[in-house]
Order: C-alpha cells, then sequence, then structure tokens
C-alpha cells in the first residue's frame, strides 16, 4: 500500500468519530429545546393566583372587603364632590355682600352654591329678610345643617368597621395557618422537613399581610373624609355666626371683615360651635 493509502486509511475513523461527536451534540441541543420552552415565566394573575389559594378562604374574604371598600370610597368622593365641600368661597362673598346691607345679593349668592355652610347661610339670610326672631332662624338652620352634614356621613361606618376588622381576619388566617402548620409537622412523626414548618409559616403570615394591606388605605380615607365633615360643621358655625354676631355690637355697627379670615374657612381653628353656646 502506498503512503497516500495509508493516510486516507488512518482518517477514517476520526472522521466518522467527529460526525457523531457532531450528531451527539445536535440531539442533546435538540433534547434541551423543549425544556427550555417549558420553563415559561409566570405572570402576575398566576402569582396572584397562587396566593389566594395559599391563603385559603380567609384571603378571599379580604379581597372582597378591598373590592366593597374601594368602591365605598369612590362614591364618597364623588359625593363629596357633588356637594361643593371645601369650595368656600361662596360663604366668603354673601358674608361680605350681608356685612355691606346687599342682602338680596347675599341670598343670590350663598343660594347658588352647593355647599353645606353655603345653603345654611341662605337658609339664614332668608329668615333675616322676612324678619323672623333669631332664635327660630338658628332652630331652622342647624336642623337644615344637621339633615346636610348626616347625608355627607352616610356610609361612614362601613369603612370604619372594614378597617377594624381587616387586620383582625388576617390574625384568623394568621392563627388557623400555623395551626395547620405544626399539625402538618406531628403528622411527619420524626421525619420531620423544615420545609413543611417554614411553608405552613409563609402562608399564615401571608393572610396577616393582605389584613394590613387592606386596613391601611381603609384606615386613611376613613380620617380623611371625617376630617372633612369637622371642617363642614366648622364652617357651619363661623358663618352663622357671621350673620348673628352684629347684634352683639351695642352700636349696630357690622362686623369688620378680619374678625373671619380665611383660616377659619379652612378649618385652622379648631372646632367650635359658637352659636350654640
Amino acid at each position: 500500500m502506498s503512503d497516500e493509502a495509508v493516510q486516507n486509511t488512518g482518517d477514517a475513523p476520526a472522521t466518522s468519530l467527529e460526525s457523531s461527536a457532531l450528531d451527539a451534540g445536535d440531539g442533546a441541543v435538540a433534547g434541551d429545546e423543549p425544556s427550555l420552552s417549558a420553563a415559561e415565566p409566570t405572570t402576575g394573575f398566576d402569582n396572584l393566583l397562587e396566593m389566594l389559594i395559599a391563603g385559603g378562604p380567609v384571603v378571599l374574604i379580604l379581597i372582597c372587603l378591598s373590592v366593597f371598600a374601594l368602591t365605598l370610597i369612590v362614591a364618597k368622593l364623588w359625593q363629596f364632590q357633588r356637594a361643593g365641600v371645601g369650595k368656600t368661597r361662596a360663604v366668603r362673598d354673601a358674608l361680605s355682600l350681608y356685612r355691606q346691607g346687599r342682602l338680596e345679593d347675599a341670598i343670590d349668592t350663598a343660594i347658588e352654591s352647593r355647599e353645606p355652610a353655603a345653603r345654611t347661610l341662605a337658609l339664614a339670610l332668608e329668615g333675616k329678610a322676612r324678619g323672623i326672631a333669631d332664635e327660630k332662624i338658628r332652630e331652622a338652620c342647624y336642623a337644615e345643617a344637621s339633615e346636610r352634614v348626616e347625608a355627607l356621613r352616610g356610609w361612614m361606618r362601613p369603612l370604619e368597621v372594614i378597617a377594624a376588622i381587616a387586620p383582625l381576619l388576617g390574625l384568623f388566617g394568621t392563627v388557623l395557618g400555623m395551626i395547620e402548620a405544626f399539625s402538618q409537622l406531628e403528622a411527619a412523626g420524626s421525619q420531620v422537613d423544615p420545609a413543611i414548618l417554614s411553608g405552613g409559616i409563609w402562608e399564615a403570615l401571608l393572610t396577616t399581610a393582605v389584613g394590613l394591606a387592606v386596613a391601611i388605605p381603609v384606615v386613611a380615607a376613613f380620617n380623611w373624609f371625617e376630617r372633612r365633615l369637622e371642617r363642614v360643621e366648622h364652617r357651619i358655625d363661623v358663618s352663622l355666626a357671621g350673620v348673628f354676631a352684629t347684634e352683639l355690637s351695642t352700636s349696630g355697627a357690622a362686623v369688620p371683615q378680619s374678625a373671619f379670615t380665611e383660616s377659619d374657612y379652612a378649618g385652622g381653628v379648631g372646632y367650635q360651635s359658637t352659636v350654640r353656646a
């Protein structure tokens, strides 16, 4: 045999080995493709569903309460906006016109506003225009103001209840989860797996976290609404004091403009029932 034939014969096994190795590599790559496609990333909805299942019925109840509370908050915001809560310009303008002796213009200015203090002020000014006794005007004004404030307080109690019971429900779910975790730990006997206990504690603490997440914004919203109502009550008292305070002057002079500043109407002074006293 020639040297060229020997060389060709020696190269043949190497070529076959390289081709088989390439085929094996291709097969490994091909075999890896299904595993890559199977490891798809989980979505946020899948995570939420997993948390819901892990938390059990307590988390489901808390989610329902959160949806109900959010609906109430949106409804109260719309109600306060429609009632003109926080819009104090009409009251200031009406009182200014009243002090200038322009009673009819003051009534028209106050009655155009939907703010409770402005509507109560309009009622007081109308009573003055008719010559009704001040005591009867006060009674009528406070009855009107009470009705309007009570309407604004509607559905505030459910918000307060949700804010109070949401953390308690979360704690209740945690206690149930801990009971379940230790029950599984006892059933494991001598073959204790720390993952059983840690997984049970994680699921138990989940309900507490959800309960606090529901309660914190509801408490904040409830207190914000309460503060707005306190300011409404304060503005009602201040506006009525602006009508009847002229009678406190022996000379009959009008109350100066600086007697009731803008900070009073904004709730800067604590709520005091000046007229009722």
